[in-house]
């Protein structure tokens, strides 16, 4: 397969399979499986009625949205707070219901699990197809009515007494949607986890691939590993050049760059350079499930390999870093090509898993297309820069979809959330330092009531995922100091 995207680390475990979500695109940030499953029974899969479009009064069209339920740690004769994970970029997994750090604290506070699946991914079909007309009531802003609309129905149906609280968490978009949800809606939701979330959109995120660089040399404490991976990809664009036919055999790419056009070879590059996007991105953490990538493979790992002697050439060992992606992710050759992507995004079957529904959203909100700025480019190359990625998204969606467009439509996701600037109480912001999306999210506290939390040295969602002995020392605080925030938040009025 072909097509990567990037998402950002969304939550309920919405991590894709395969690189087929990945090529040619920026990376997206979703969350993993939660670690340590062990079998335990899951709830069944619920549904709720939704209208199809929030804004319009007179559009009286409805679908179901999936949801799940874990009462187990509930009082419901002395009800704790009610906890909702919100979804993000793919199918809700029914073992964040049973795992992960949230439900560590759902049985410190007794409190309700919910989980609401996202308008138009997993099971949640809002309309009949995913054509350019329908995607219109796709949007983080329809997602926010969804979940006030959630939270208001459950109240009633729980005959819950207005004193109980509701807290949200979510992990990369969902991230950004806890701390949004908490602004526009401080009347159905106390506190909110935001972790990972990119808070400011941004059109060309070449920041991105910066900090991947950085992580390289911070977590290896040295710059071998990233005068390797510079050294590979500059005998790999002049091999290309002169003698192609060797990198088309070390990188095992499904077709000869004879018959590759243009955009083809730019995809091809930015192939290769995402494979230390996920590398970085998901470096070290506690997730199970689906997408097994990059459990055994970590910055250090993969570093030892590119900076062992033995006369190899630099691009050598980057090629069998790039053979073991493709053998974790069940691929026989890499297939990099651009109409192959650009027929897979253009399909608008629900039975397609290529990540259109994400792709319009960054063409309509947030942009954060992760290009290769100069300075990345001394170690990526310069092959997917800025238009390479917007055309994408005419080339999908159709021309209006222009780069000035996607550019209007991230000044107004900014002017309408804040951005940075956000004004929400009783959120606090919880990053990675390795985490390629933190430079997107508030880092610093501000505020007493919406602190931040920096981890040095862990990555995309890390906090998200169930505790561990091995965890390091700053992780395992952070978890302990969102839990005291929970607890000082359930005590204010």
């Amino acid at each position: 397969m072909f097509l990567r995207i990037f998402v950002l680390c969304l939550v309920v475990g919405l991590v894709y399979s395969s690189r087929q979500f990945r090529l040619g695109r920026s990376r997206d940030g979703n969350l993993g499986s939660p670690g340590d499953y062990a079998g335990e029974k899951l709830p069944e899969e619920r549904w709720m009625e939704q209208k199809l479009d929030h804004f319009s009064p007179t559009d009286l069209r409805t679908w179901k949205q999936r949801y799940f339920i874990n009462d187990t740690f509930f009082d419901y004769e002395n009800p704790g707070p009610i906890f909702i994970m919100i979804g993000g970029e793919g199918p809700l997994d029914a073992r964040w219901m049973v795992k992960g750090a949230w439900i560590e604290y759902a049985q410190k506070f007794k409190a309700m699990c919910l989980s609401l699946e996202h308008r138009y991914y997993g099971k949640s079909h809002p309309t009949e197809d995913l054509s350019t007309k329908n995607l219109q009531y796709l949007s983080s802003h329809q997602a926010l009515a969804d979940l006030a609309n959630f939270i208001s129905t459950k109240t009633n149906d729980f005959k819950l007494v207005k004193e109980v609280k509701w807290i949200a968490f979510g992990g990369s978009y969902p991230g950004s949607l806890a701390a949004w949800l908490r602004m526009k809606y401080p009347h159905l939701v106390h506190g909110a986890i935001s972790s990972s979330g990119p808070l400011l959109a941004k059109l060309n995120f070449m920041e991105y691939f910066q900090v991947v660089v950085h992580a390289l040399s911070e977590k290896t404490q040295s710059d071998e590993c990233v005068n390797q991976v510079k050294a590979a990809h500059k005998q790999v664009a002049t091999l290309f050049k002169s003698n192609p036919t060797i990198i088309e055999k070390e990188f095992r790419v499904c077709k000869p760059f004879s018959q590759a056009s243009d955009k083809d070879k730019r995809n091809f590059f930015n192939a290769i350079a995402d494979d230390f996007a996920g590398l970085v991105q998901y470096n070290e953490d506690n997730r199970i499930g689906a997408n097994e990538t990059y459990k055994n493979l970590t910055i250090n790992t993969v570093c030892q390999m590119l900076t062992a002697d033995g006369g190899r050439p630099a691009y050598k060992k980057l090629a069998a870093f790039h053979s073991i992606m493709l053998d974790k992710t069940n691929e026989p050759c890499l297939d990099y090509s651009y109409k192959s992507m650009i027929d897979e995004m253009s399909n608008t079957r629900w039975s397609n898993d290529s990540g259109r529904q994400w792709f319009y959203q960054t063409c309509t909100e947030f942009g954060f297309y992760q290009t290769s700025s100069a300075d990345v480019a001394e170690v990526f190359g310069n092959q997917f820069t800025l238009d390479f990625f917007t055309q994408q998204c005419q080339d999908v969606f159709g021309p209006k979809f222009n780069e000035n467009f996607i550019e209007d439509a991230t000044v107004f996701t900014n002017t309408d959330y804040g951005a940075l600037d956000i004004d929400a109480s009783r959120v606090v912001y919880v990053h990675g330092t390795v985490d390629p999306w933190h430079a997107l999210g508030i880092t610093k506290t501000r505020d007493q009531y919406a602190p931040a939390i920096l981890i040095k040295g862990t990555a995309h969602c890390a906090n998200m995922y169930p505790s561990s002995d091995s965890d390091l020392l700053e992780l395992k605080r952070a978890r302990l100091d969102i839990q005291q925030f929970i607890s000082v938040w359930l005590d204010m009025p």
